[in-house]
């Protein structure tokens, strides 16, 4: 049985999670009749996780410009029509000019980022949180930002130190938000964590940061946690669920393992993450539960997750993959083959960068049993435009020297990775 509509949770609670102070609590509750709390025989009122989204529904319509009487009386409009306003779309209203819309207030934040102007973009940023919901500045300004941000560096029109300088700016202001978040008012515990090799700890900071705003005890494990110490970090905090986010093929990888470990744990896993949306096909191999696209819903799979409390997801036992094993056993050597191929043809660092790069990935792909997730890879280092970029015919060249590699140094389980070189060589 769900507990979304059982009360609960008493005023001080409602009071932390919501930043409405009791007096006007009261308020609302005696002129408007919402929300409508229980009351113990003592008298205290207690309310359900319902009560408090609907306070924020309420202080939402506030900060669009209505007054409360106004919210309140489209709140009852809404439900005279047989709809759930928690469920229906409510277009914002419409920004004083000095506000502007928060996509406006991108495209400010991101001009300032690339100036590598900190005060302006801390300024536009206080401007935003001043007009808008925590969550909407978050998702609509800072995650967007980011995501625009990184589209620009991919095609060659800004530097990584504009991409960092931004970065840094939004995990900052990400960070201080997290720090002011309320206590805890549901029981469960979660953990947030990037599997090893995943240095993109944005997703799963702002994961963290929606999650304690619905009041769950969300802690944020960072990047590249280890495998080997995930067993004593969840003997200590006992979670409820483990949520993990790969941005990337090889991290993707590192996730899968990472998901299986727990599953024989006896501990929920639900994951996301970039790679998960460019290749669903990924997400059958996870002992978990994908939460979506949106990050900003989040929040509600996790609720559902945990109150519904799914049976376990089938997970195989120490999956074999041969291929894997074959190639590991072989990549110091193929590696070694390519610098006597391409060492004088090749810049050092390219040939490094390249070798890591294409092997981290191969890895992912054979720990899929799925060479062809190398396709998607190929297509992203060609559209390179960034510094990072490599002249086609380098990696066209490179590509067909790893074939002759893995010709002479591959044979079994790993001929997979073979015939997919040979199909693209040829294809060039």
């Amino acid at each position: 049985m769900t507990t979304y509509k059982v009360p609960l949770l008493n005023l001080k609670a409602v009071v932390q999670e919501t930043g409405v102070h009791e007096d006007t609590l009261r308020t609302w509750e005696r002129r408007y009749d919402l929300p409508q709390p229980e009351r113990t025989d003592s008298g205290q009122r207690l309310y359900s996780r319902r009560d408090v989204d609907i306070v924020k529904w309420l202080t939402a319509r506030q900060r669009e410009g209505l007054t409360i009487g106004r919210a309140v009386a489209l709140w009852r409009q809404l439900e005279s029509k047989d709809r759930d306003p928690l469920l229906t779309p409510f277009p914002a209203a419409a920004p004083s000019p000095a506000a502007n819309t928060p996509t406006e207030l991108r495209q400010s934040w991101l001009v300032a980022c690339l100036a590598f102007d900190e005060q302006g973009a801390e300024r536009i940023l206080n401007r935003a949180f001043a007009h808008y919901p925590l969550e909407t500045v978050c998702t609509e300004l800072l995650q967007a930002g980011l995501a625009e941000i990184g589209q620009r560096w991919y095609e060659g029109q800004i530097t990584v130190q504009q991409e960092h300088f931004a970065s840094a700016l939004a995990l900052r202001r990400l960070e201080a938000l997290l720090l002011a978040a309320p206590p805890p008012t549901r029981p469960a515990r979660i953990l947030v964590a990037c599997p090893p090799g995943e240095e993109h700890t944005f997703p799963c900071m702002l994961t963290t940061f929606l999650l304690r705003r619905r009041g769950w005890e969300a802690i944020h494990l960072g990047a590249n946690v280890p495998l080997a110490q995930l067993e004593q970090t969840t003997t200590v905090t006992r979670p409820r669920l483990v949520i993990l986010s790969a941005q990337r093929l090889p991290t993707a990888a590192t996730l899968a393992e990472m998901s299986r470990f727990l599953h024989h744990a006896g501990i929920a896993v639900a994951f996301a993450g970039g790679v998960f949306d460019r290749l669903p096909r990924l997400g059958e191999q996870i002992a978990g539960n994908f939460l979506g696209r949106e990050l900003e819903m989040a929040p509600r799979a996790v609720e559902r997750l945990i109150e519904t409390a799914p049976a376990p997801l089938p997970c195989e036992s120490g999956p074999a993959r041969p291929a894997l094993d074959n190639y590991r056993q072989q990549r110091a050597v193929i590696e070694a083959d390519l610098w006597g191929k391409m060492g004088k043809r090749l810049p050092h660092d390219c040939l490094t960068h390249l070798n890591e790069e294409f092997g981290d990935h191969a890895e992912a792909a054979l720990a899929f049993d799925d060479v062809g997730l190398l396709d998607a890879y190929v297509e992203w280092r060609e559209g390179l435009q960034s510094e990072s970029r490599i002249p086609p015919d380098w990696f066209a060249d490179y590509l067909a020297a790893y074939y002759q590699a893995t010709q002479a140094h591959l044979d079994g389980p790993a001929k997979s990775l073979v015939n997919w070189l040979a199909e693209k060589t040829s294809r060039g």
